[in-house]
């Protein structure tokens, strides 16, 4: 380090400290009032060295407060103090009850509801299924008014289709073709019959006679005849040789069981 060996810095130091002091005193006169005569100032000056200049002052903190002193705290009454535990306590107790109270309220509503609900469900599912039962009911009583209707129809309908046939049978038992028809099969029968010696002249039997289709005869059975046994053979047999027996030329005059009369003056 060099040395100052003129003392610069002191002497710097001086005069700035006396500028400030000069500054301040400038700052605290009143400009307000009249100027007083001026004073003569005295400066004094003091060479300051390196090796007598201090240290600035180090400044204290300032002293904490006192805390103020606490308020004397007053114990309550033990006697006052249960009591308002116990109100506390009975208030507590009436909100549970009084809580209590509206939930079995508010539970009694709901099951009554849902009894009611239940009960209403249960009525309407019976009143459907007796709905669902009637219309059952109904629905049978007219399927049987219209299978009565129906087989009422068919039967009246087999009924005119048998009269129909009936009256197309008469009408065909009596027409010409039939006549022809039955000659024929009558004359096939009496030409193999073999009279028997014993036939009296009043000889009559009948003879039912069943063909399958094509003439084949199928049976014969005497109905009634006044003749012995042999005769009744003979009339038999007479059926069974005529066989196949002619058939008509209309297929509707074709019947599967006829009569035939045997007489001695035929």
């Amino acid at each position: 380090m060099v040395q100052d060996s003129y003392n610069i810095i002191p002497v710097t130091l001086a005069v700035m400290l006396h500028g400030i002091v000069f500054g301040s005193l400038f700052v605290a006169f009143d400009l307000s009032r009249e100027a007083a005569p001026p004073m003569p100032l005295m400066m004094t000056a003091r060479l300051v060295t390196e090796d007598t200049v201090e240290p600035p002052p180090v400044r204290q903190p300032e002293p904490e407060p006192e805390p103020e002193p606490e308020a004397e705290v007053q114990q309550p009454d033990t006697e006052e103090l249960a009591r308002d535990r116990a109100e506390e306590q009975k208030r507590r107790d009436d909100a549970l009850r009084e809580q209590q109270r509206l939930d079995d309220i508010r539970r009694k509503e709901a099951e009554r509801k849902a009894a009611e609900n239940k009960a209403r469900r249960e009525r309407d599912a019976e009143e459907h299924r007796r709905e669902l039962e009637a219309q059952r009911l109904a629905d049978i009583e007219q399927q049987r008014q219209d299978n009565l209707l129906e087989q009422q129809r068919l039967e009246r309908e087999a009924r005119e289709a048998m009269i129909a046939a009936e009256d197309a049978d008469l009408e065909l038992q009596n027409s010409t073709e039939m006549q022809v028809y039955q000659n024929l099969l009558r004359q096939r029968v009496m030409r193999n019959w073999a009279r028997p010696g014993t036939a009296r002249d009043d000889l009559e039997c009948v003879v039912r006679v069943e063909q399958v289709l094509g003439g084949t005869v199928a049976s014969t059975r005497i109905l009634r005849c006044n003749g012995d046994e042999i005769i009744q053979r003979s009339v038999e047999a007479a059926v069974k040789r005529a066989s196949p027996l002619p058939m008509p030329e209309n297929p509707a005059l074709f019947t599967r069981s006829f009569t035939i009369t045997f007489r001695m003056n035929e």
